[in-house]
């Protein structure tokens, strides 16, 4: 290759450089933002799922507590009356 166009494509590039630190600061500085953006978008996801799975879970127990407690209610109505039977007849 010709040295001059050497000299000038090295040129063209350094300045390249130079105005992308102008405007965007540093290489180091760009990378850390990017990986900061990328772990807090990451952070925020992960702590969606982990709300979403307490709520869920939260919820099934919920509806299975209820049922339980359904449960204990008609077991309760229908020994309620043969309680009263045996009252009666021992008195």
């Amino acid at each position: 290759m010709d040295h001059d166009a050497v000299l000038l494509e090295a040129v063209r590039v350094r300045r390249a450089r130079l105005r992308s630190a102008v405007v965007y600061g540093p290489v180091e500085g760009r990378r850390a933002v990017g990986d900061n953006v990328k772990r807090l978008i990451g952070s925020i996801i992960l702590a969606a799922v982990i709300c979403a799975v307490c709520v869920g879970v939260s919820f099934v127990l919920s509806i299975l507590a209820q049922q339980q407690r359904d449960r204990e209610a008609q077991q309760e109505q229908r020994s309620a009356p043969v309680s009263l039977i045996v009252e009666v007849t021992v008195a």
